[in-house]
């Protein structure tokens, strides 16, 4: 599988990455619901053997047992992936969770998630919200020192603003930008993939399959059942009018995708791939299965017709 260098870093990935979000578990305010983690475990295995080289986690994800499951599915691996992870989400003894980015609270989080992940240095350590925002500068300064002091060997960010972006490079250069990215949600087309391009800032993008809307096994009756701490029934897209539409482009891409032997997931993550400023796109996975119907998105690239077809498409069927 071939690699790209992340932004200005001598970290060469893969197109694709592991997420590990779903990985976390129920039971706390953002979960996809109940997960096995011997499936999550085998997931990461089977994506690792197909070549993919890194991994994304986050300390709230199961409010720290997604790193742990990460750490206890490359405990015996000889060839270790990079590991991302990130800051500025803490929570309280009864699991409410609370942004935070004060100098302490970054670095016991970084401590934790060192400790967790059963490592010595984390490849990639990202802001994870820009929140609270009087605060952006104050965690900045102190994952640079945390890069300085070797805990970390690059520093990134996710879900923030060009001008948020600003505030920090005074500080010092961010490696990358985690923004949202899908079909259904291009809206960095217009403003952070241009800054990012100018500024040589690695962008891994997330969701580009839509919390699995775009996988081609999601139905009514699918989301219909989803247990309810699962986030994505309370999501617009997952709701009516929207779920139907979804579900018809989810038609186009499965049509797209079996010219060339591709899933509807597969044309999903071309898609957000087809843009040299993209370097990589996260795919969440819950079960090995679910490998083989995105691993093939790392070579596969639409055509311009097939990417005008979903323009027209989208443009046909405004949301």
């Amino acid at each position: 599988m071939q690699t790209r260098a992340l932004g200005f870093t001598d970290l060469e990935i893969t197109p694709l990455g592991i997420g590990a979000w779903a990985m976390g578990g129920g039971g706390w305010k953002f979960a996809w619901g109940p997960q096995d983690d011997a499936l999550s475990i085998a997931a990461i295995h089977k994506a690792l053997d197909a070549g993919i080289n890194w991994i994304d986690t986050a300390p709230v994800y199961g409010l720290g047992h997604s790193e742990e499951v990460v750490a206890q599915a490359l405990r015996d691996r000889r060839e270790k992936p990079y590991i991302f992870t990130k800051c500025a989400r803490n929570w309280t003894p009864d699991r409410q969770i609370f942004p935070c980015l004060k100098r302490d609270a970054v670095r016991q989080e970084c401590e934790d998630s060192l400790r967790r992940l059963q490592v010595d240095c984390i490849d990639l350590y990202q802001m994870h919200w820009p929140e609270p925002d009087e605060d952006i500068e104050e965690g900045w300064e102190t994952m640079a020192r945390l890069q300085e002091e070797g805990k970390v060997r690059w520093i990134g960010v996710s879900n923030f603003s060009n001008a948020q972006l600003d505030r920090i490079r005074k500080i010092a250069p961010p490696a990358s930008l985690q923004p949202p990215y899908s079909i259904l949600s291009p809206e960095i087309e217009e403003t952070q993939l241009p800054y990012c391009g100018s500024h040589d800032i690695g962008v891994l993008v997330y969701s580009p399959m839509k919390s699995g809307l775009l996988t081609g096994k999601m139905t009514r009756e699918r989301v219909a059942a989803m247990p309810e701490d699962d986030f994505r029934q309370r999501t617009p897209h997952f709701q009516e009018p929207k779920l139907s539409r979804n579900l018809e482009l989810v038609e186009l891409l499965r049509a797209i995708g079996a010219r060339h032997g591709r899933t509807p997931g597969e044309a999903a993550i071309a898609w957000t791939l087809r843009l040299p400023v993209v370097t990589a796109a996260i795919v969440g996975l819950r079960s090995p299965e679910q490998v083989d119907g995105v691993i093939g998105a790392a070579n596969f690239r639409l055509s311009e017709g097939e990417i005008d077809e979903i323009a027209d498409f989208l443009a046909a069927h405004p949301a």
